[in-house]
């Protein structure tokens, strides 16, 4: 963290005092434009790729075996799509504790997922991620409520840019809690010793974030042949199953210890319906089901997706998500093909957009 972060902080604070809602959103408005770079860099390994494959139930052979990836042309195992996602939790909680201030990390909700892919995440990468905030928000009627983009840029140890996230939140400044939810919290939350200091490993790189963002695009790798497909083509509809295991091993394979995704005791505190699977985990079992019908997940230029309604996991059952899709449009000068996708929990409808940008043959 800055200096002049800190300085920004602390003025905030008067007499050691809690800040105000106002306070925290004219603070984080001041941020706006903010850039600083995660002081670790983030190294895929090649059990992680396959863990979080695991979690997001993709089973495409470039996540698993090293002799198929070779055969689509990678030179080692490829990271499923959202598998970013491990590192975004790692730069959003470094954010908001030593950044942005004044928000519980359990009170701030994700709205929206853009991701737009400059070439596929591989094992042995090592990962550096410049993060800003992009955009923000005060809105005080019908309920006061923050509304922020986030602006992550990644890039590997080649100094090559790989991915570009923006992740849209909402967040309610200054939350008072019930008393009884905080003993709740306390209840569920994790215990752990506070971690080991590690040594910077990454410094900034002078200029960067002056630069325009990047605008490569990964190749087609072994995606099916542009010529073969047409506008408004139907993908094989495919069924998930979500259970309180699977809930639980994504948020240990994705770093999330947030409550609200394993916990009855918080739930029934909250007032909540039921623990809900995370935005993540929906978003990787559409990329899953993207990945299968195209061929080669590596071939994804963009995925984005607008979170409306979360997918409920009761304890005593599975709780079934529908994929279905179809091509939406097709550009035959580039070759690409935009893909949209419904996601469904019975008649609900969890996405309120959702759609992928892929590069064919």
């Amino acid at each position: 963290m800055s200096q002049s972060t800190e300085e920004r902080t602390t003025a905030l604070t008067t007499d050691g005092g809690k800040l105000s809602p106002e306070e925290i959103a004219e603070h984080t408005k001041s941020l706006v434009g903010f850039n600083y770079t995660v002081e670790d860099y983030y190294e895929i390994g090649r059990e992680e790729v396959r863990k979080h494959a695991f979690a997001v139930q993709d089973t495409h052979p470039v996540h698993w075996d090293e002799a198929e990836a070779k055969q689509m042309g990678h030179d080692t195992l490829v990271a499923a799509p959202t598998y970013v996602s491990v590192l975004g939790i790692i730069a959003q909680r470094k954010l908001f504790e030593d950044v942005i201030t004044g928000y519980d990390l359990w009170q701030i909700m994700q709205t929206d997922q853009r991701l737009i892919y400059h070439r596929p995440m591989k094992v042995g990468d090592r990962l550096i991620c410049d993060v800003s905030l992009d955009s923000f928000r005060h809105v005080t009627s019908p309920e006061m409520i923050d509304l922020m983009v986030t602006k992550n840029v990644i890039w590997n140890q080649h100094d090559e840019p790989v991915m570009t996230t923006y992740t849209s939140l909402a967040a309610r400044p200054g939350m008072e809690i019930d008393p009884r939810l905080a003993e709740s919290l306390d209840h569920v939350m994790m215990k752990v010793p506070p971690p080991a200091q590690v040594a910077r490993t990454v410094e900034p790189e002078p200029g960067r974030y002056e630069l325009p963002d990047p605008t490569e695009r990964p190749g087609a790798y072994a995606a099916v042949d542009f010529d073969t497909l047409t506008v408004g083509q139907e993908l094989p509809a495919k069924r998930f199953l979500l259970t309180r295991g699977n809930l639980t091993n994504y948020a240990g394979v994705a770093g999330d210890p947030n409550p609200i995704h394993f916990s009855d005791h918080l739930v029934k505190a909250s007032g909540m319906e039921d623990v809900v699977a995370h935005g993540m985990q929906t978003m990787g079992l559409g990329a899953s089901f993207i990945s299968e019908f195209i061929g080669d997940p590596a071939a994804f230029c963009e995925y984005n997706v607008r979170f409306t309604s979360p997918v409920y996991v009761p304890a005593d059952d599975s709780a079934a998500v529908d994929f279905t899709g179809k091509i939406k449009s097709l550009d035959p000068d580039t070759r690409r093909g935009t893909i949209a996708i419904v996601g469904k929990q019975g008649d609900r409808k969890i996405f309120g957009r959702a759609q992928a940008v892929v590069q064919f043959n």
